[in-house]
């Protein structure tokens, strides 16, 4: 495979994305392991989510704000996700119910809102991706999801209440200082990167990340997220399991060290993954298990996707960023055809990609 080209890198990660959280998108938020392999066995391709999730508490979240509580309020139903709240009270209800095989997750088609508000103005601002996520968020019929993050729930609670756009997002919660704050950031470096001024790239992603999230805690891995995207894609030769492996220890977690007891030990990514670190969302367990698949599939993107959706858990959101690394990591080419080709929107996502790096690729 030759080197890629920085569009190639560009491509690759934004192709990534999809993959990764439509390849996890049937088993998310599972954390039985034997149910999710009772239920699918160890997936390798594109599945539909089946209507029963052994592991689903959407009948305990709220419907009216972040977290978990009472689902009297109306922000699902009234505000977003219109016509979708009676399958929230329902027990053990699939998060993403009535979603395809190949369809991607909430929050990546917010990411191809931004993606297209870039496109269209040839430039990131704030405003214009404030202003199509509401209008994507509050239309009838705008997508097949049947969840929305806390949030998601959290900014469109204060938005009902009238606050203008750029207040609305919610304080740091439990659940909110997660993975998924950090799917949103991508594009955005990438469309800064070329500038070659990482001031400026950071007061970008943290613009962006403050729009939907007022966290200092997920601050600090946002920015560590640009600092190595930013590497990959200036690189001609980037040593992604180096990377990864160092950028993991700065943040706390030992990687060079778990990874040689795991090939030492023949470990499974499972002691990992769901053993020595969460796999739920939480931003300071699911970043450093990017970091490990990363490191220890340095060189193949498809067994990496595969070690991550079969480690359920918040596996779309992590495989989602994990997609990005490793894409821009490895280019265009390293993603399988097949998972290119099974995307159900790949047409609207090819246009929307190759718009992208014509605006922004270096």
């Amino acid at each position: 495979m030759s080197t890629p080209t920085s569009a190639d890198r560009f491509r690759g990660a934004l192709w990534g994305m999809l993959v990764g959280d439509a390849l996890a998108m049937p088993v998310h938020w599972y954390y039985t392991i034997a149910a999710l392999q009772r239920d699918f066995g160890t997936i390798r391709d594109y599945q539909a989510p089946k209507d029963f999730h052994p592991n689903s508490i959407m009948a305990l979240a709220s419907t009216a704000r972040s977290g978990r509580g009472s689902q009297e309020g109306d922000v699902i139903g009234g505000v977003i996700l219109k016509g979708k709240k009676p399958y929230w009270g329902r027990p053990n209800t699939h998060y993403h119910r009535g979603m395809q095989a190949g369809d991607n997750t909430l929050n990546l088609l917010c990411v191809r809102v931004l993606i297209r508000a870039m496109n269209a103005a040839g430039r990131y601002d704030p405003a214009d991706f404030l202003r199509d996520y509401i209008a994507f968020m509050t239309a009838p019929d705008s997508h097949n999801d049947t969840y929305a993050e806390s949030y998601h729930r959290d900014f469109f609670a204060h938005y009902a209440r009238g606050l203008p756009p750029e207040r609305c997002a919610g304080a740091e919660g439990h659940d909110t200082a997660s993975i998924g704050g950090l799917v949103s950031l991508p594009p955005v470096i990438f469309a800064t990167v070329r500038t070659g001024d990482r001031t400026a790239l950071d007061a970008a992603l943290l613009t962006q990340l403050r729009l939907t999230h007022r966290s200092q805690k997920l601050e600090r891995y946002a920015r560590a997220l640009g600092e190595l995207l930013a590497r990959l894609v200036e690189d001609s030769e980037p040593q992604i399991g180096m990377l990864a492996s160092a950028l993991a220890e700065r943040l706390g977690f030992p990687a060079a060290a778990v990874l040689a007891q795991v090939e030492r030990e023949r470990k499974s990514d499972l002691d990992v993954i769901g053993g020595r670190l969460s796999s739920a969302c939480y931003i300071d367990q699911s970043f450093p298990a990017v970091l490990y698949l990363a490191a220890r599939y340095a060189d193949d993107f498809e067994a990496a996707l595969i070690a991550n959706t079969n480690a359920g858990g918040d596996n779309c959101h992590r495989g989602a960023v994990l997609g990005a690394i490793l894409g821009a990591a490895l280019g265009y080419e390293a993603i399988p055809e097949r998972w290119i080709h099974g995307l159900r929107a790949r047409a609207e996502l090819e246009q929307e990609i190759e718009t992208f790096i014509a605006r922004f690729a270096c």
